[in-house]
Parts: structure tokens; sequence; C-alpha cells
């Protein structure tokens, strides 16, 4: 037993998918811990109506920003794999994400202006869009890194960012400073931040006077666009969910619901990065076995990874199901007492997104990204459906959290049916998921109420832990890792 499993902890140091997660996941914890910090800061030092005016102009930011990189990175890492002029993709491929940005600077401002008469929101949404141009170049150099194995190099930079960011916080206890103050000051370290990844993290195949000397017509990017426009829409809907979210809570509920959902999505938003930062590992394996035309191992490796995001997915949820009721209000102050029941409903959603983030890249992996487009747009159509007839029955934050729940869940029932015709998926892996992410839940919702909570997560994890890893031995003896899944 025990040179088993030595054997499989040395294949998994070799592996690049364990060596950059590792990196990714040990610098996303400190960097997170930086940034919940300031936030938390933010959440305790800004009055509420100024942190919620705060909140509304960076989500208004962040969702433009979203559509602002059009989608295309995944459409530069599968093309740098294949293409014979690497230099001049790239470099043409940051100067069009800075057209980007200059264009969606300009139509936050005017979405800004058309959406919010308050001036402090205005005042904010412009200056926030700056960070729209940075964005899209930094957008870029992190595409470059995936592509080549570097993500170390983004992960360090990151942190350096996330550090200035605590910083800054930290002023606050020093002196008043106003919500526009702070805007400013994250406005220059983000323009700090571009300039190290620029120095640093574009492994000198392109600089910035490259980037300005190189011309691209319109109608090149306008080729671009319209012959992505597929990548455009995956990689833009996604944020849609979120981003979306704050500008509805923020028109129909009170100021106090923006704050306490912009909470429970930095909640969130932290325990997704682990499915995130593999996922920028997994998804350059998964493009390089589909083009060895090799389906066999394609498919192997996807089923290996698919056990631990769902075992992920559950964890979260089981975890913020016991600790958010204690952890929440002494994180974020007794102000926002009820951010824990809604963090509940909010999780619900981490059962099955962090396998549908899997089944995403998978699709885009084998060029089926017309089909994950629909697949989004028609999701997104049911959680818009959903919410307006939730907010006509009741406005509540309950209608906007069951509403992204549902529209994932028949997110991810079509991308298995998807991958079952395309002989990826088996219909009993398919009930299989289902039938454990149901029993898991219920049993766990159902028993944590006769037993200490704390002591029962422990336990069960425990349990449901050595279950699964006596099971990955036991099929890893039976069926050792290919060649290409072992070092991808």
């Amino acid at each position: 037993m025990l040179p088993q499993i030595l054997k499989n902890i040395n294949v998994l140091k070799s592996s690049s998918l364990f060596v950059n997660s590792f990196w990714g996941i040990l610098s996303n914890i400190l960097q997170n811990i930086f940034l919940t910090l300031f936030f938390v800061i933010l959440a305790r030092q800004l009055g509420t109506d100024d942190f919620a005016q705060y909140l509304i102009s960076n989500a208004l930011y962040l969702l433009l920003a979203a559509f602002s990189t059009l989608g295309l990175s995944q459409w530069f890492i599968r093309e740098l794999d294949t293409t014979t002029d690497e230099r001049g993709l790239i470099t043409r491929f940051f100067k069009i994400q800075f057209y980007f940005g200059l264009a969606f600077y300009v139509l936050n401002a005017l979405t800004a202006w058309i959406l919010y008469s308050e001036p402090d929101i205005r005042i904010f949404s412009l200056i926030f869009g700056f960070n729209i141009i940075f964005d899209n170049i930094i957008y870029a150099i992190k595409a470059l890194n995936i592509a080549k194995l570097q993500q170390k190099i983004t992960f360090k930079i990151l942190i350096i960012e996330a550090v200035l960011l605590f910083a800054l916080a930290c002023s606050l206890y020093l002196h008043d400073f106003s919500a526009i103050f702070i805007i400013a000051a994250q406005v220059v370290i983000r323009f700090f931040t571009l300039n190290l990844f620029i120095r640093m993290g574009t492994s000198r195949l392109v600089s910035a006077r490259s980037i300005a000397r190189y011309k691209v017509a319109f109608q090149d990017i306008q080729a671009l666009v319209l012959k992505n426009w597929v990548f455009v829409i995956i990689g833009s809907i996604s944020l849609v969910y979120w981003r979306s979210a704050n500008i509805i809570v923020s028109k129909f509920l009170p100021l106090a619901d923006v704050a306490i959902y912009a909470i429970t999505y930095k909640v969130f938003s932290v325990f997704i990065i682990l499915p995130l930062i593999v996922s920028s590992t997994v998804y350059p394996a998964l493009v390089r076995k589909f083009n060895q035309n090799d389906p066999a191992s394609l498919k192997h490796y996807y089923q290996n990874v698919y056990g631990l995001y769902f075992l992920y997915g559950l964890l979260s949820f089981s975890f913020i199901y016991s600790f958010s009721d204690i952890l929440l209000p002494f994180i974020f102050s007794e102000t926002y007492q009820s951010t824990a029941f809604y963090t509940k409903e909010m999780f619900l959603t981490m059962l099955v997104f962090p396998t549908a983030i899997l089944q995403a890249n998978l699709l885009v992996a084998i060029k089926q990204e017309r089909m994950d487009m629909w697949i989004n747009l028609a999701c997104l159509a049911v959680y818009a459906v959903l919410t307006a007839i939730g907010f006509y029955i009741h406005e509540s934050l309950t209608v906007i959290y069951l509403s992204i729940f549902i529209s994932f869940l028949i997110f991810h029932i079509i991308q298995d049916v998807v991958l079952i015709r395309k002989n990826i998926l088996t219909p009993g892996h398919m009930a299989s998921f289902y039938l454990l992410s149901i029993g898991g839940t219920l049993a766990y919702v159902g028993l944590v109420e006769y037993i200490n909570q704390y002591l029962f997560f422990i336990v069960f994890w425990l349990v449901v832990g050595s279950g699964f890893l006596l099971y990955y031995m036991r099929k890893r003896n039976k069926r050792p890792l290919p060649q290409g899944a072992e070092h991808s």
C-alpha cells in the first residue's frame, strides 16, 4: 500500500497539472487573503451608502470589462498551439485587446450616465473605467502565460498587486479617505501592475514598443471578431450572471441588499478560484490531447479530473452550510448578519459550477465552441426569465440566487447530453453525478441538524475523502494513467 501511495505521489509531482495548479492555488490563497481583507476593510470603514455606490460602479466596470476582451483568450491559446508566426500572432492579439479596451472605456462611461442619475456613481465609473484598458492588456498577457505554462509569473505579480491593495485599505485606519480617493488609487495600482506584467510576464515575446508600432487595420479586427464571434459570446457571458445581478439589485432593491449581494458573491468568488486555476492548466491539456487525435486518452483524462471537480463543489457547499453563520458576521461585522443565509443560497450553485466549467472547457477544446455558445445563451435566457418572473412575484435576493442555480443546473444537463452524444460521457456517469450530488447534499443537510455541525463536517469529509481515495487508487491499479495524462 505504502509503495503504491509513494508512486502515486511521484507521478503527481511530475504532472504539469499539479505543478501549475499548486503554484496557482498557493499564490491565490495569499492573493485572496489580501484581497478579501481589502474588501472587508472597505465594508467596515465605508458607510453602507458609500460602500454600496462603490460596489455599483465597480460592478458596472467589471461587467463591461467582461465583454471588453471579447473572450478571445481560448481562441488565442488554441491558435498559438498551431501557428507558424508566433510573435506576429501575439503582437496582433495584444494590439487588438488595447483597442477593445479604449472602446469599452467609452461605453462604460455612457452606460453609467444612462443607468444612474447619482453624480457619485457616474464619477466613480468614469475613473474605474481606466482599468478596462489596463485589464485588456493584462488579459492578453495572462493568456500568453497560460499557453506557455508560465502561470507562476502571473501569480507572483498578482500577489504584489493584492498586497498593495491591502495596504491601500489599511490606510483608511490612518485617515478617513473618501471613496473616490480609494478608486483613483486602485487605478494607479492597476497601472503599476500592468507595467510589471509587460516587464516580467511576456516571455520577452512582446514589448510595449512592439505593440505601439504594430498596425492593425479595422478590417482585420472586424474579420477576427466575425470569424470568432462564438468565442466573444462564450468569453463574455460567463460573468454576466454575476455582474448583471449587481446591476439588477442596485435598480430594484435597497442599497443594503447591494452590499449583501456583493459580500455573498465575494465569498463565492473566493471558493471558485481553485477550479478556475486548475482549469487554466486542464484546458491546454485537453486541447493537446484532442490535437493528438487520441479520443481514449482525452476521455480518460477528463474522467480523472471530473471527480476532483465534483468533490470540491460538494466540499465548498458543506463548509459554507456549517460555518457561514459564525464566520461571516465575525468577518464583515454584525451589520451584515443576514449575509450567512443568503450565502448558503448562493452556494447551491457551487454543487454544479466546478464540473460545468470543466465541461465547458472540454467542449471548446474539441472545437464545439458554437454548441457551448448556444448553451450559454439558452441558460442566460432562462436566468433572465426566472429573475423577471420571480421579481414580479416578490422582489428579493433569493430570486437572484435561485435563478442562477437553476440556470446553471440546466446548463450542466445540456452539456451532459452533448457529451453523451460525442461518446465522451456515458448515461451512467451522468446519472452517478446527479445521484451523488443530490444524495450527498440531502444527507449532509439532514444529518447536520442532529450532530454538532463543526464536528460533523470533519467526520463527513474524513469518510467521503477516504472513500474517494480508495476508489481512485483501486482504479489506478486496474488501469494506470496513460503517459500523456501523467505529464500533461
